[in-house]
């Protein structure tokens, strides 16, 4: 409220006259949720209601806890969801190779060792010489050695067998690999999925910083502004009036 004849205006908080302009200001001036605070506690003020800087800055660092309160709350939400994130992790992280190779037995290493040198170019190499040794004692009779004699029945049978036994070797060899595959995705689908809920929290915690607490921060450094300037101004005030008497 005001009195036109001299600029004097009457508080809204304390009822008290004698503010000038420079000792407060009015609702419309003021941002929403300040405003909205007061008329929360005043619920008759209008916008055009006069309130002096002192009860102006109560309402202001109201207004600052409030902001700090929920900045925390949220920040705290965040941590809670992180945390839970991180409790409920049930799941080892399984080192896939050394728990294969304590369960191995005796036949499974066998049928790695079978794989291993079966799929290796000095088996090939090996096996070409003794083939070819094999045709040139029975075709030349070297050393009297006549034992298979062409089309070299025996060497068919013997191939055959090693074909035979060889294979379901190679097979378990490569259930093993099998086994050792299906363990690796199942450790990745878990790390993936772990990441990802992670990934997901700080995401939600970057948005929150980004969108919130960086505007809230540049609000904050805003109203410390306007306070100050306040401040000032109600100084100058009392400067005036000391040289005035």
């Amino acid at each position: 409220m005001a009195n036109p004849t001299d600029n004097q205006y009457q508080c809204l908080i304390d009822n008290k006259d004698g503010y000038n302009f420079g000792a407060g200001t009015f609702l419309h001036d003021l941002d929403p949720q300040t405003r909205k605070m007061i008329k929360q506690d005043r619920p008759k003020a209008s916008d055009h209601d006069f309130i002096c800087s002192e009860h102006l800055v109560a309402y202001r660092l109201r207004k600052l806890d409030k902001m700090i309160r929920e900045d925390q709350r949220k920040n705290q939400q965040i941590h809670q969801k992180m945390h839970r994130v991180l409790e409920d992790d049930n799941y080892k992280i399984i080192d896939v190779g050394k728990k294969l190779d304590s369960t191995l037995t005796f036949g499974q290493k066998v049928a790695d060792g079978v794989a291993h040198f079966g799929g290796s170019w000095p088996f090939v190499i090996s096996f070409v010489a003794i083939m070819i040794i094999w045709i040139i004692l029975n075709v030349t009779h070297l050393f009297g050695a006549n034992f298979d004699p062409f089309p070299f029945i025996l060497l068919n049978l013997f191939l055959s067998m090693v074909a035979a036994i060889q294979a379901p070797l190679i097979m378990m060899a490569q259930n093993r690999a099998s086994d050792y595959d299906r363990m690796e995705s199942q450790n990745d689908y878990h790390v993936n999925l772990k990441s990802e809920e992670e990934i997901r929290l700080l995401h939600a915690k970057v948005d929150h910083l980004i969108q919130q607490d960086q505007p809230n921060s540049m609000q904050i450094q805003k109203m410390q502004m306007e306070m100050l300037a306040s401040i000032n101004e109600e100084l100058a005030l009392l400067n005036k009036k000391e040289e005035k008497d």
